[in-house]
């Protein structure tokens, strides 16, 4: 892939990867981060009590970013968006350009896995909300995932305490 001058890639043959400018402009336009569902779900969570780091990489080694970590607890979040990554219930598969956005949502959807395994390897716990859930009912998932997670963490270091006040 060869750079433009905007430092967008475009494709080997020096032609832009979007079926058309209209398209090209509307892609470029997305927001990595602050969108309106992510803001919702935040709100909803915060509201909640819950206090996290937005946009944050849960392994610092690893370029993959989590929209709430609760690092305490290791908790990761993630708010995938229907059309990226390949809601069950919304994606429809674009008329034009069909190949390129079907192996885009398939790297997207094997991405999405691999980073859950590393996480889950890692010892992290991983949640992930689809942007057209109810922002509420999402946040009490979280807090329902957050409360166990800090329970497990509470009773384990309670036994370890106790191993160590018998020795």
């Amino acid at each position: 892939m060869s750079a433009n001058t905007t430092g967008r890639r475009n494709r080997d043959d020096g032609t832009s990867w979007a079926s058309s400018a209209g398209t090209r402009s509307s892609m470029q336009a997305n927001k990595s981060r602050d969108t309106k569902p992510e803001l919702a779900l935040r709100s909803a969570v915060h509201a909640l009590g819950l206090r996290f780091r937005v946009s944050t990489r849960p392994l610092p080694k690893v370029r993959r970013t989590a929209d709430l970590v609760f690092t305490r607890v290791r908790l990761a979040v993630f708010l995938d968006g229907c059309f990226w990554h390949g809601c069950p219930q919304h994606h429809q598969l674009s008329a034009t350009n069909t190949v390129y956005w079907t192996e885009k949502f398939e790297t997207n959807r094997r991405r999405d896995r691999q980073t859950d395994q590393w996480l889950h390897d890692a010892g992290w716990e991983v949640l992930r909300v689809w942007e057209h859930e109810d922002p509420d009912a999402a946040a009490l998932r979280v807090q329902e995932a957050y409360e166990q997670r800090s329970d497990a963490i509470h009773s384990g270091a309670a036994k370890r305490a106790s191993v160590h006040r018998r020795a």
